[in-house]
């Protein structure tokens, strides 16, 4: 039995620059590492990210007693536990923690140490971490949705949904979708250019010119899709992540202009960018609270998949409220939302029992950690969100998918959609 010996916790930086957590889990002579992550646009049920607030050194932004945290109360708890035994030492933290949005210790805190055990299990055991999680045999690799242009909270523009993304429908690889991928988002910044706009990135390395119109920008993804020899919505279509909680005021909605309207004029301009440009997946399409409209709005749709984020939070009580409500067909699935491996685990069993896809996704805030990459095959999830084929921190996740599917060989798939 590998026993934890020490855990080591340390300040370092995510890719805007702010300070985020790493933890190092040893036993014996081993250690595996591990960086939480942090978002931009969140949900206000995600579980609580700790920061020092009063140190102004580092603009309140720092992770330093956090990181005292796990270099003391975490290693001391979970030194000589049995390294394998993931549930057991996420249920340790949890009830360290105590509190509901893990306030007290920090879900940042906690996932970095939860990670980095994963790691170092499998490293111990000499298996690819993706073999570790829920599927052992018949993994399926994640279709990419690839963000193609950066808006809302994630870009200086004027554009109101945050993200334009694209996904290769009938790739049958994951070399392929990349490839695909690849000569949309050239030709995209070809098109920019011509424009007279810059072709600077967002923080999710998807474009950001100074455009503030969304069909401004879907008319140039769909001119893209075109020049590249492809179909919009047979070989590539169109995926938005709206991100409504940062658009919604006095139960009205300024997601399609500046002007805010109800929720039912909402749906129609929805149901219309969809006819008009074969929008295929819509993220968080309205307020975290507004269930009234997701309900109304999935009704409407047939062939559209719907994807709750900020609403579910990697939570599995609201993915059980949602489900109920018929809120939505698919969840975002994001491990600092909920704080351990173990609970995000169990909400994706959760989701897919009930026949929802899952999309495991990054955060605006990312690093070099590749976690998430061996998480979505080891699920055998539909879907993975982790930017465009430009800053490392994104590429990463896609390079690791590439070495997953030569590390399965003749029996490498891809999912379905």
């Amino acid at each position: 039995m590998a026993k934890i010996t020490k855990v080591k916790g340390r300040q370092v930086f995510d890719s805007r620059g702010n300070p985020t957590i790493e933890a190092e889990v040893f036993s014996n002579n081993m250690s595996a590492t591990a960086i939480c992550p942090s978002g931009a646009s969140k949900g206000s049920f995600e579980a609580y990210e700790k920061r020092d607030k009063k140190n102004n050194k580092y603009l309140g932004k720092s992770v330093l007693q956090p990181v005292k945290l796990i270099n003391t109360i975490i290693s001391k708890k979970l030194k000589n536990q049995n390294l394998h035994n993931q549930e057991k030492i996420d249920f340790i933290l949890i009830n360290l923690d105590g509190t509901k949005q893990k306030s007290k210790l920090g879900a940042n805190t906690i996932l970095a140490v939860s990670m980095a055990v994963k790691k170092l299990s499998a490293k111990i055991k000499k298996l690819p971490l993706f073999k570790t999680f829920l599927v052992k045999k018949n993994f399926r690799l994640p279709y990419p949705l690839m963000n193609v242009i950066n808006g809302g909270a994630h870009a200086n523009n004027g554009l109101r949904i945050q993200e334009f993304m694209i996904r290769p429908d009938k790739a049958k690889s994951i070399k392929e979708s990349i490839r695909i991928c690849f000569l949309v988002i050239n030709n995209l910044k070809k098109l920019i250019k011509n424009r007279g706009e810059s072709t600077s990135v967002g923080d999710e390395g998807g474009f950001a010119p100074m455009i503030d119109k969304n069909e401004d920008a879907l008319k140039l993804i769909v001119e893209a899709i075109q020049v590249s020899g492809f179909k919009n919505g047979r070989d590539i279509s169109i995926c938005l992540d709206v991100a409504a909680n940062e658009l919604f005021k006095k139960g009205k909605y300024s997601i399609h202009s500046n002007k805010y309207i109800s929720s039912e004029k909402t749906i129609k301009k929805y149901l219309s960018l969809i006819k008009k440009y074969k929008i295929k997946s819509i993220e968080d399409p309205f307020e975290e609270n507004d269930w009234i409209s997701w309900n109304k709005f999935m009704k409407k749709v047939s062939n559209t998949q719907i994807v709750g984020d900020d609403l579910y939070v990697t939570n599995l009580e609201r993915l059980k409220i949602g489900f109920l409500n018929k809120s939505s067909n698919s969840i975002l699935i994001k491990l600092n939302q909920i704080g351990t491996v173990t609970e995000t685990l169990e909400v994706i069993k959760f989701a897919q029992l009930i026949g929802f896809k899952t999309i495991v996704s990054h955060r605006s805030g990312e690093s070099e950690d590749t976690f998430i990459a061996d998480l979505a095959v080891g699920t055998n999830s539909n879907q993975i969100k982790t930017g465009s084929l430009a800053r490392s921190e994104r590429v990463s996740k896609y390079n690791q998918l590439i070495r997953i599917e030569e590390i399965l060989g003749n029996k490498s798939k891809m999912n379905s959609i």
